[in-house]
């Protein structure tokens, strides 16, 4: 008997019906929405309904050398929670509940399961919510959130998940149970292990709780803008000079005119002017209205054509456009969507770089970003046949523009990724980012957690 087949075994007889071995389910577990898949396919699915069976999980692979990969909705667009052969896809989307809601201490205690939508229907009454605000909040968990430390559109002024985390509950490698973080404020007891585990993507521990840091939801008007310019550049570089004016908007989102036009054909909308990019700004709170007002006044002097509503139900209809970006993409192709950043004052010359390498390379690059923060994400279009699990893998001349874009950001003093995280589509450029010292730190600290290797192993930090 092979270590899979003992560890499969071990699994059956502990986990009984939560252990899944069809071939669908298997399947899925090979691949997220980056349409990269891994090599084979797992042992078993384990779908696991609690901490326990998490923790049987970890001790059966530990004790059998057998890798683990853990995933949530399998939204990730790095490959990072990809399972393949011989290993074990420890599912946790079915831990989905919320164990606690504090309105007094603004905070609510999860499960790593449950939808980040969800969650914030659920704290509506409340009169709470939760800041992260994911483009892929309404399918993606919230343990797939911690654990790709992940961002969106809300995250200049509310901050990303990093910030909006107070503690996790994690099961390490051997099966043991840690609670980390606190439930206060304030916290500087020891190191801060939370958040290490943030942005950790699988490789130290499996999530199965958080402690969130809630917000109230505060009154007021929300006021949208929507401001087009000749090219992206000059939409880029009116971005930068709202930062650069001291505002503070809520979201202020950058479409270039490749995505813009094909959100507008996704959507049956009237086509855009050619070569427009189009910045959504977004100001909310009490001071909502004077802030947009001051922020119109900077896009104009900058070029733009400026509209200013306070009509929530079109800064909704406005916001819709960015947030259609995925499907827009898959509309064209397939699509591989990464995920840059940049000091926001060099944001124009970044996008001077994805013309670039769209000039050199031959292809068209749709990009959005994330104006407010840095954050942009060019898309990678491309055509190529399905393997017998569907995955369409990306041709060697799109990784060598990828690769061109990446350097380019990292000349600009920027990184390789943002929010999606690393996974294994980024792995082969960690050290030239982090330095080959870094770099062998962040390993041993890995090995540390996980002395074995077999949390994720080939993600983040694999040759």
């Amino acid at each position: 008997m092979n270590p899979g087949d003992d560890a499969l075994a071990l699994l059956r007889a502990e986990l009984g019906d939560r252990v899944d071995t069809s071939p669908e389910s298997l399947a899925a577990a090979r691949a997220d929405k980056s349409g990269h898949a891994a090599s084979g396919q797992p042992i078993a699915v384990v779908h696991a309904r609690d901490v326990a069976d998490v923790q049987h999980t970890l001790r059966i692979a530990s004790s059998t050398g057998t890798p683990v990969v853990t995933r949530g909705a399998g939204t990730g667009l790095a490959g990072g929670a990809n399972a393949g052969h011989g290993e074990i896809a420890l599912s946790v989307r079915g831990m989905d509940r919320i164990l606690e809601v504090r309105p007094d201490d603004l905070l609510a205690v999860v499960e790593p399961g449950i939808l980040n939508a969800d969650l914030n229907a659920a704290l509506e009454p409340y009169g709470l919510w939760w800041a992260p605000d994911p483009a892929s909040r309404a399918i993606s968990t919230v343990g797939g959130n911690i654990a790709t430390g992940a961002g969106g559109l809300l995250c200049a002024k509310y901050g990303v998940v990093r910030d909006a985390v107070l503690g996790v509950d994690v099961v390490l490698a051997d099966g043991r149970l840690l609670q980390l973080g606190h439930r206060t404020v304030k916290g500087v007891t020891g190191l801060d292990l939370t958040s290490l585990i943030i942005g950790s993507e699988g490789t130290l521990g499996v999530v199965v709780g958080a402690t969130l840091k809630l917000r109230r939801l505060v009154p007021g008007e929300v006021c949208t803008i929507a401001a087009t310019f000749p090219d992206v550049r000059t939409a880029a570089e009116a971005s930068a000079a709202v930062t650069a004016a001291g505002a503070q908007p809520a979201i202020m989102e950058l479409m270039d005119a490749a995505s813009l036009a094909a959100v507008h054909s996704l959507l049956s909308l009237p086509a855009p002017t050619p070569g427009a990019a189009q910045l959504t700004i977004q100001t909310d709170g009490a001071a909502a209205v004077a802030e947009a007002e001051a922020i119109a006044t900077v896009l104009r002097a900058a070029g733009g054509n400026v509209a200013v509503s306070r009509d929530r139900a079109e800064g909704e209809r406005l916001l819709a456009i960015r947030r259609a970006m995925h499907p827009a993409m898959e509309s064209l192709g397939t699509a591989l969507i990464e995920d840059v950043s940049v000091p926001r004052s060099v944001l124009p010359a970044m996008f001077d770089e994805i013309a670039r390498v769209e000039r050199e390379h031959g292809i068209v690059i749709p990009t959005v970003a994330h104006a407010g923060d840095g954050n942009l994400h060019p898309n990678f279009i491309f055509a190529g046949e399905p393997d017998e699990f569907g995955v369409i893998e990306a041709p060697a001349h799109i990784w060598a523009a990828a690769d061109d874009l990446f350097r380019a950001a990292l000349r600009l003093g920027g990184t390789l990724t943002g929010e999606h995280g690393v996974g294994v589509l980024k792995r082969r450029w960690l050290a030239d980012e982090l330095g080959e010292d870094q770099w062998e730190l962040q390993q041993q600290i890995t090995r540390v957690f996980d002395p074995q290797g077999i949390l994720n192993p080939g993600k983040v930090f694999a040759p």
